[in-house]
């Protein structure tokens, strides 16, 4: 039988590849539901590809994401939309027990320790579509939790990875959009230039896993390859590797524990002599060399890991507080108002300015706006001071 696949943020970028994923794979998926933001005309589009009857916008408010979520008859729902706006949804579609691929950073980072706790009541199956937990994840089935020391996360470094920090200070938008690997939308883009969706990623790591920040660590891999490491007991290390295309780690998510056959060929053929070995490595066709190189991050140049961290070892409201802080900065960084290096010291700042609080949701949705209005005002204040 077809795997019924609900999608909330179907116009983005996750969103669209997962339906390219969905496409080439119609014997094994069933898009019934597609929710988007404010790109009507692309959803209306996808809606009628796919023969989709329910689909939903912006204007429908967070009620027509619940209804994407939970009304549509989905056995799996992608969570691929940005902040906070699919928290309710996601929430609904876990707590009947609706299995979730997670693509939204922004909602475990925030309430990862309720999200966790109700799959775990409700039997929800949670498998992480970012590549480097989708890495960790494939690296952990079978294995026995206890054994596990430790866990490595990869970096691209992204476009300023051998910047000064006095270069940083004056780059545009243009630079920071320009990933040397991936192809993600622009939020994310932008936290790979400043490293904070590393930060965000341990946060997610340790919610996903149930691992402390102390054995969460990251390697930047400019090759972008290898995806994820496991320390174990022993010594042994396991790392999941492939070629930086967000399809993979989206079509195990989808099809889990299932794996897809590669498009336009076999699982054979792609384990045999007819197969490009460099190229299965991770390597461009025909390339003759694949090198794979792992350096240190630099926390004095990328201050956005240090706060992530920190975040994450104050727990309660502070990684909900570091996570929207960072959306308005961004977005203000995008928007032309602040500059790049003004990113991390406003995230910064509104950490110091919210209350602490534990982790309920009411805390955390509270929390959540207070950061964003506070962040707004640092944005005001910056653009004040420079005219």
């Amino acid at each position: 039988m077809r795997r019924r696949v609900a999608i909330l943020g179907s116009t983005g970028s996750i969103g669209t590849q997962a339906l390219d994923v969905i496409a080439r794979h119609p014997e094994r998926f069933e898009v019934v539901a597609l929710a988007a933001g404010r790109n009507v005309a692309l959803l209306r589009e996808q809606a009628e590809r796919f023969g989709v009857s329910m689909a939903t916008s912006a204007a429908d408010g967070p009620r027509g994401l619940v209804r994407v979520a939970v009304e549509s008859g989905a056995q799996i729902v992608l969570a691929a939309t940005d902040g906070a706006v699919a928290f309710e949804a996601v929430f609904a579609a876990v707590e009947r027990g609706i299995d979730v691929a997670v693509a939204n950073k922004e909602l475990i980072v925030a309430a990862g320790e309720l999200f966790m706790a109700t799959a775990a009541r409700s039997g929800s199956r949670i498998v992480p579509v970012d590549s480097e937990h989708s890495a960790i994840f494939q690296c952990l089935v079978g294995e026995d939790p206890s054994s596990v020391a430790g866990v490595i996360l990869t970096a691209s470094g992204g476009p300023f990875r051998s910047h000064t920090r006095e270069q940083m200070d004056g780059v545009t938008v243009a630079q920071a959009l320009a990933h040397p690997t991936w192809n993600m939308g622009t939020k994310n883009t932008i936290d790979s230039a400043t490293m904070m969706n590393k930060g965000l990623e341990i946060i997610e790591a340790s919610r996903l896993f149930a691992l402390p920040g102390e054995r969460l660590h990251i390697a930047v891999h400019p090759q972008s390859i290898a995806h994820g490491f496991v320390l174990f007991s022993d010594g042994s290390v396991k790392a999941q590797l492939c070629a930086p295309d967000m399809r993979v780690p989206i079509g195990y998510a989808l099809s889990y524990p299932v794996r897809l056959a590669p498009d336009g060929g076999s699982r054979e053929d792609l384990g045999s002599s007819k197969g490009d070995v460099l190229a299965v490595l991770g390597g461009k066709p025909q390339e003759a060399l694949v090198r794979y190189e792992f350096e240190r991050p630099d926390p004095e140049r990328f201050p956005c890991v240090r706060l992530a961290y920190e975040a994450l070892a104050h727990g309660g409201v502070a990684p909900a507080v570091l996570s929207a802080a960072n959306e308005v900065a961004v977005a203000a960084f995008v928007e032309g108002r602040v500059g790049f290096t003004r990113i991390p010291e406003i995230i910064e700042a509104a950490m110091e300015r919210v209350a602490p609080h534990p982790a309920t949701l009411q805390h955390i949705r509270e929390a959540d706006r207070e950061a964003r209005a506070v962040a707004t005002d640092l944005v005001k204040d910056i653009e004040r001071s420079c005219c």
